[in-house]
């Protein structure tokens, strides 16, 4: 049979403080998976394979400068409290998750015309 010696504390514990002979350390702040990854891609946004197939099929351009501009209002959006967005551009409409920063789907303005958007909450327009 095993002995289990019980070593007293040094001193007693009062509750909810720690023992005088343990350093306490600062706290920090936890981050979400998902903001080390916007972090480590610097705030830029993924394109969905069907956003990028829609692209191509509606012959839709975006500029460097605008894919610039979308993601600096997402992340923006998303700093408000915006899970999912409608991202209307002069020539396109985008359906954009804001809370994973990926589009997710494209349009041409004349098939948005049409369109019924739902579960979005937010929405960005820019010219």
């Amino acid at each position: 049979m095993t002995k289990i010696n019980f070593i007293p504390q040094p001193y007693p514990l009062q509750k909810g403080l720690p023992p005088r002979n343990v350093q306490t350390t600062k706290q920090t702040s936890i981050q979400s998976f998902g903001d080390l990854l916007a972090e480590q891609t610097n705030g830029q946004l993924k394109i969905s394979k069907h956003a990028s197939n829609r692209l191509n099929e509606r012959n839709i351009h975006i500029d460097e400068k605008q894919w610039a501009k979308i993601s600096t209002k997402v992340q923006e959006a998303k700093a408000k409290g915006v899970n999912e967005s409608l991202v209307l551009l002069n020539n396109a409409a985008l359906i954009v998750s804001a809370k994973n920063a990926t589009v997710i789907t494209a349009m041409d303005l004349q098939e948005a015309e049409n369109q019924l958007f739902t579960n979005i909450n937010g929405a960005i327009v820019l010219s």
